[in-house]
Order: C-alpha cells, then structure tokens, then sequence
C-alpha cells in the first residue's frame, strides 16, 4: 500500500496531482457544452438555444445514471484498495461495467418509445418541439456512451488515474468542438448536426476510455466472473453514488420544471436565457467538481487505511480551494455578465434578458463550493445517508418549493431568484453536518482505528 499512487503523505500536493486533471477535464467538458450551443445559437437561432435548454435536462438524466455506478463504484475501489483487497476491488469494476452498459441500453429504448411524450413533459412548446425534437433523436442514442464515459472515468480516478480520465474528456470536447461547425456550417445539418458531432465525439472517448482500462497502469482487472452481479456489493455502491444520483434527477426536474414555469411567466425567449445562464453556470462550477472529483480517492484511500489525520487534512484543504474557486466564478459573472451572454447571441431580447437572469441567478455561486466538497467528503467516507441528503437538499428541499411560490409574488423575477437562495441554504445545511462530523471526531489526528469511526 505504501508504494500506491494514493499513499502521498504531501496532501495538498496529491489533491493538486488529482485535481488538475479533473478540473481541466471537466473545464473542458463544460467549454464543449458551451461552445455546442454556441454554434447553434449563431446557426440556428434562438429556437435552436431553446430547444437544447430542453434536451438538456434529459442529458442530465442520463448521466445522472453514470453518477450512480460511477461515484458509488469509485468510492468503494478506492477504500478496497486502501485495504489491499485487490480481488473485491476488481469485483466492483466488474459490476459497474455492466451496470452502465445495460442501464445506458435502457436508457435508449425508453427514450425512443416515448420522445415526444418526453420532450413536452420537460417544457417543449409547439414552437420548440421540432428543434429539440432533431437533437433529442440522435443523442438518446448514445445514452450507453454517455453512461459508460461517466462510470468509467471515475474508476479510472479511483486508482488514481486522473490524467488519464482527464484526456478521455479532452478528447470527447475537442472533437466536438471541431465536427459541430462541420456538420452545422458546412454540412448545412442545423442542429440535428451539433447532436450528430456530439454522439461521434463522445465514440472517440468511449473508445480511449477502454483501452486506458485494460492498460497495465491500471490495477483494476475486468474478470468474466466479476460480470455477475454481486447484489450485496452493488447495494453497497448504489447507495453511496445514489446521492449524486438524486441530485442530478432532481437537477433534471427541476430544469423540465423551470422551463414550464418560464413559459407561464416568461416566453421562449426567456427559456433560451435560461439554457444559456445554465449552461455557464456550469462552466463556471466545473472545477469545484473537479476538486471533489480529486479530493474523493484521497479521503477513501485514507479512511479504508486507517490514516485519519490524512483524512482531516484533505477534507479541510478541499472545502478551503472550493470556497475560494467558487468565490472566483461569483466575480467572473458580476464583472462580466453582458459578455458572456453575448457570447451566445446578438439577438438584442435574449441578450438583455440573459444578462439580467445571469446576474442574478449567479448571486449565491460563492457559497456553491463549499456544498459540494462537503457532500464529496460524506461520500467518500461512505456514509451514503448524509451524504444524499445534503445532495437532495438543494434541489428538492428548497427550490422546488420556492420556484412554485415565488413567481405567484414576483412573477419572472421569482424564479431567477430561486436560484441563489437555494445555493444559499444548501450551503448553510452542508456547514451544519460539517460542524457536527469535526465535533463528534475532533480527535481525527489522534486516532488509529477505524472502527470507532466507521460504527456511526
């Protein structure tokens, strides 16, 4: 254990190993996202901008699907591994692999029966339906890929493979990036060409994503016998990664759910602002995951190795970079807010109305790190229950229920309020279970076992 790429006693120096990789990945991720409807706003128009803001949240859903296997899975490797239970470690590879291709195959079948059922559940107006009607029929057909990419990535971080999951990402948005004026431009596509460049992109990953797998840099081994199900253990690991899942179910909802209260109180055009505000939001809050993606490994290994004060240590230095990265992205969209948006467009409405959702929407990001990191932290310790309750908090504790109140007082300024309010709260709730987790175990330094701490 001690020669593992985990074993670092430098923390600080390990969660910046782990976490580069991750939050250039995932900035990069989120840039392709950005730049995806980037090109349809300028190809299509504003419809197009709308019809992806529909699609989106399906997106969500799918990927939601990768969280669950993905992060349960990472969680329970890393602390394997950190036992030297190398044969359990590889049984839990085994599973989520198949859980991920036949839940992405599920995925696919459900979504083709139902499309447009589907689609107007999640706010498709009679004038949006037939743009994210094209989208929507070539992206639920990589719903395998999409949930595969996302498993496989945070095994890959699990054994600390960080650049490589890094790459896989880099080479899924640069493709993208590339192939969507290709066949939205050139090819004359619209925007059934920006769902086609991105399906393709994403095979690229996919493709690179495997062979890192079966590469002998990784420790992990996919073993035919580890492909049967092992209930016991996957119980395990869906209840970890089940946080992570709820929150982006409930982020899918709460999106279909917004864009109908958007055409209540709003129009199309307020739904295409919407999109695009979510859309940087994201870009912005990429690298907190990116530290929560780095700073899991770290406290899993640490805590299935009895080494507290490791755990301590990582945990107060990823809420301490996450607070401060997301103060970052809090100033980036005050300063420059009406850039940002007209990025996108120069559709004179939309870029009024986007700037003004964007600053608002943004008032409450500062805040949005700490929760994160402080989810990260209970996930991986394992304790799945705190850890999904703070994931739900957010989403379905409080903005569900202030986005259907609020608008009824302040109509469309309602519901762009909602939105840092809900950061706000979700962030003081994540402060409270934190305070309680440093008081029960203020002696984290000073222990040597585990089961102490693993009883609760």
């Amino acid at each position: 254990m001690s020669t593992h790429r985990l074993a670092d006693d430098n923390v600080k120096r390990l969660l910046l190993k782990l976490s580069l990789p991750a939050m250039t990945g995932m900035f990069v991720m989120a840039l392709y996202n950005v730049v995806d409807t980037i090109f349809v706003g300028r190809g299509v128009g504003t419809n197009g901008i709308a019809g992806l803001s529909i699609v989106f949240p399906l997106q969500m859903l799918v990927m939601s699907i990768g969280m669950l296997f993905g992060i349960g899975g990472a969680s329970v490797i890393s602390r394997l591994i950190g036992k030297t239970d190398q044969a359990r470690a590889d049984l839990a590879y085994g599973n989520v692999s198949v859980a991920a291709v036949l839940s992405g195959l599920t995925l696919t079948v459900t979504g083709i029966l139902f499309n447009d059922e589907i689609l107007r559940l999640f706010g498709a107006s009679p004038v949006i339906l037939p743009f994210a009607r094209d989208y929507y029929n070539i992206i639920i057909m990589a719903s395998p890929l999409f949930v595969t990419a996302m498993t496989g990535n945070n095994v890959l971080r699990s054994v600390g493979m960080a650049r490589s999951a890094m790459t896989t990402m880099l080479i899924g948005a640069i493709a993208n990036i590339i192939l969507d004026p290709i066949f939205i431009f050139s090819l004359n596509m619209g925007i059934k060409g920006a769902a086609l460049a991105t399906v393709i992109a994403q095979s690229m990953s996919v493709a690179y994503l495997v062979v890192r797998l079966h590469s002998k840099a990784c420790s992990l081994r996919l073993k035919r016998k580890n492909l049967i199900i092992d209930w016991g253990l996957m119980r395990e690991i869906t209840a970890i990664g089940f946080s992570s899942f709820i929150r982006n179910v409930a982020g899918s909802f709460v999106f279909a759910l917004v864009n109908n209260r958007l055409l209540i109180y709003g129009n199309e055009i307020s739904v295409a602002a919407y999109g695009i505000a979510i859309k940087l939001t994201r870009f912005l809050v990429m690298p907190l995951i990116g530290i929560a993606q780095g700073l899991q490994p770290i406290i899993g290994f640490n805590y299935g190795a009895g080494r507290m004060n490791k755990v301590l240590e990582a945990g107060k230095t990823g809420l301490k970079y996450g607070s401060l990265f997301s103060l970052a992205g809090f100033l980036i969209a005050q300063v420059f807010s009406r850039q940002l948006i007209g990025i996108f467009t120069e559709d004179v409405l939309l870029l009024a109305a986007g700037e003004h959702a964007l600053r608002i929407m943004m008032l409450g990001l500062w805040v949005v790190g700490f929760q994160i990191v402080g989810t990260t932290i209970f996930q991986a310790l394992g304790k799945a229950k705190e850890a999904l309750f703070l994931s739900m908090s957010r989403e379905i504790l409080f903005f569900i229920p202030m986005v259907i109140a609020l608008p009824v007082f302040f109509e469309l300024e309602g519901i762009w309020l909602t939105v840092p309010i809900a950061d706000i709260l979700s962030c003081l709730l994540t402060l409270t279970f934190i305070i309680r987790l440093k008081r029960k175990y203020s002696d984290f330094h000073k222990a040597t076992l585990i089961p102490e701490f693993a009883a609760d």
